[in-house]
Order: C-alpha cells, then sequence, then structure tokens
C-alpha cells in the first residue's frame, strides 16, 4: 500500500492556479518529477490564460474553463510528442499559467527634459507625466520575448521596461498630434491618444495590449518656462517694446523698492538701481510721448522730440516731478538721477 500511495503522488490528476502572490503575471507549475495523468484535469479561471510548453516549444493554449487533457484537447503537445490518439498514458509538459488582469495606474514620467520640435518654439526640452495600463493577451509572444523559463514572472520587473516605451515615442506623439506646445495643456486627451497610437505595437511586440494612456502634466524645464513667461507677457501687451519695458518695470519696482528698504548695496544694487534707471527713463519717455499735443504732422523725425516737449502742459510737467520725487524718496531713485530728470523737465517748462 505505501509503494501505491507512491506511485500515486507522482501523477497529476489537477492542475490549477489560484493567483496567490500580488503583481505575478506568469507562473510555472510545479511539476518536479510528478507526470500528469492522460484524462486529468484542467482549470482555468477568468482573467487567466495556461500553456503546455513541450522542450521549450509552445504547444497548446487553453483559455477560461474546466478542461480535460486528452490527445484531443492536445492536438499540438500530440503532434510534437508523436503521439497517436489512443494515447492514454501519463506524460510530462511544462505548463504556465498567465494572468490577464488590467495592470492599473502604472506611471511614466521624463526623469530628464525630453527634445522635441515645436511649431512656435522651434525647439522645446518639455517633461511630461502620467499614467497608463494594459493586459497580457499573447502569452506566445510573451514566453518568447519576456518570460522565458522563468518560474515566475512580475509586472513589476517590466515597469522599466514598459516606461521607456513610453518615453521614447514622447517626440513621435508630439509631432503626429500637431499640437503646438502652448496648446499641448488645454489637448492633454489628444496627445494621450496620439501617445497611445504610437506605443501600443511595441507592447503588442511582447505580448501586451496597451489599454489606456492618460497625460496629466505637461511642463517646461525653469529656464524655459521664464522666457516663456516674458513671451507671454509680450502678448498681453501686443508686441510693443514701450508698453513691454512698462509692464517689467512694474513687476520689477516692488522687488527694487524692497531691496532699498533692506539696505542692499555691492555689484548686485549697483546693476538693479541702473536697470531701474533706465527702465524708467523709458517709461518716462512714453508718458511724454503719450502727452504729445499738437505736433505737425509732416515735421522732420529728429525735430519731433522738440516740438512735443514744447507742447507740454505746465501740469503735466509738474505731476511728472512729483513722481520722480516719490521715488527718490523710496530710494528707487538716487538724488543725482532724479536731479538729472528734474533739470531735464524744467527747461522743457514753458
Amino acid at each position: 500500500m505505501g509503494l501505491m500511495d507512491f506511485i500515486k503522488k507522482q501523477f497529476i490528476d489537477v492542475i490549477e492556479w489560484t493567483e496567490s502572490g500580488d503583481g505575478v503575471i506568469a507562473w510555472r507549475y510545479p511539476m518536479a518529477d510528478n507526470e500528469i495523468q492522460h484524462g486529468a484535469s484542467l482549470t482555468v479561471r477568468e482573467s487567466q490564460l495556461a500553456v503546455f510548453v513541450n522542450e521549450g516549444q509552445v504547444a497548446d493554449v487553453f483559455g477560461p474553463g474546466r478542461h480535460t487533457l486528452t490527445t484531443q484537447t492536445l492536438p499540438l503537445l500530440t503532434n510534437l510528442k508523436n503521439w497517436d490518439k489512443l494515447f492514454a498514458s501519463p506524460f510530462k509538459s511544462d505548463v504556465y499559467f498567465f494572468s490577464t488582469r488590467g495592470q492599473i495606474d502604472q506611471r511614466w514620467g521624463t526623469q530628464q527634459p525630453v527634445t522635441i520640435r515645436d511649431k512656435d518654439f522651434g525647439a522645446v526640452r518639455l517633461r511630461a507625466f502620467g499614467n497608463y495600463s494594459w493586459h497580457l493577451v499573447d502569452p506566445r509572444k510573451f514566453i518568447a520575448a519576456i518570460s522565458g523559463t522563468r518560474d515566475v514572472y512580475t509586472a513589476t520587473e517590466l515597469e522599466g521596461q514598459l516606461r521607456g516605451f513610453m518615453l521614447q515615442h514622447i517626440s513621435d506623439a508630439v509631432a503626429q498630434s500637431g499640437i503646438p506646445f502652448l496648446d499641448l495643456a488645454a489637448n492633454q486627451i489628444e496627445f494621450a491618444v496620439q501617445l497611445k497610437q504610437a506605443v501600443a505595437p511595441e507592447f503588442a511586440a511582447i505580448g501586451l495590449a496597451l489599454d489606456s494612456v492618460t497625460l496629466q502634466n505637461v511642463s517646461l524645464p525653469d529656464e524655459l518656462q521664464k522666457v516663456l513667461d516674458q513671451k507671454i507677457g509680450m502678448g498681453m501687451v501686443g508686441g510693443d517694446m514701450g508698453k513691454f519695458m512698462q509692464y517689467q518695470t512694474a513687476q520689477a519696482i516692488p522687488k527694487f523698492a524692497e531691496g532699498a528698504a533692506a539696505g542692499g548695496s555691492g555689484i548686485a544694487g549697483d546693476a538693479m538701481g541702473l536697470g531701474a534707471g533706465v527702465a524708467l527713463g523709458q517709461v518716462l519717455a512714453q508718458n511724454l510721448q503719450q502727452g504729445l499735443q499738437g505736433a505737425a504732422a509732416g515735421a522732420a523725425a529728429a525735430a519731433a522730440p522738440v516740438a512735443a516737449a514744447v507742447g507740454l502742459k505746465p501740469e503735466e510737467i509738474m505731476a511728472t516731478l512729483e513722481k520722480l520725487a516719490d521715488l527718490k524718496a523710496k530710494g528707487i531713485l538716487t538724488e543725482d538721477e532724479f536731479s538729472a530728470k528734474k533739470a531735464e523737465l524744467l527747461k522743457k517748462l514753458v
């Protein structure tokens, strides 16, 4: 009886996988030295596939359900082993189970900025990140390209390769979408669709289906973002350089005032003061030009500033002097700068 028990342990009657481990997508049934009983039961649960492999060659693939293993249900394995249809003895074969459950919320993102061609900027280095999901559909391809004869293969082990697929096709996706960088944030769904179409063949080549791709954020490196902010500022004033200088000065004055209040000095402080003087001079020039009235339409370009100055109203010049005095009091203009502007304006008072 002991010998019979021993013999029975060598034959496998039921083959199944309960998927006890998280993230396992390929699992090899532990055959050891045992053999599969002819007529044994193979149970494949929903979201699973089972594959019989003979000496490295993929034979029969079974989907969800309960299957009785005979030469009729194992036609490819029967052919590989040269069995006749009356074969009814125990046999050896490697059996692999695969999980076809969706692997969701997989993250992708650019560790370093990716350079792309852009309609507006020519070349742009952008950062992007999002998520994607996939599931296994072709175990034959997966065994050949990825898992091989491994006992266990997990989704975690695939993350690096799949993320690489996503990143290497970002440029293709931007080009195919035709969406300029400035519009990407407002067209994230379209960009994600193009990215999915570009990457899906890479997944299919290893037996996977790319189910979804989302883009959660797209941005520029800090230094390029500053340039973009300036371009946006120019757009706000319609590309007029004089108005743009007014815009920049308005943004900079509070910072200069803070620096002066904190007792800022040295090269940086001098540079800030010089920049403020230049910018303020340009702003004042714009204000003076806006006050021009009655200049002759056909006057020569060289005489225009003189004619404009003569036409200034005394109250406008006094208002400008008051503004200059206020800037001097706040420490934004030096005494010499204020005196020079004051003398210039008083000469034009008529």
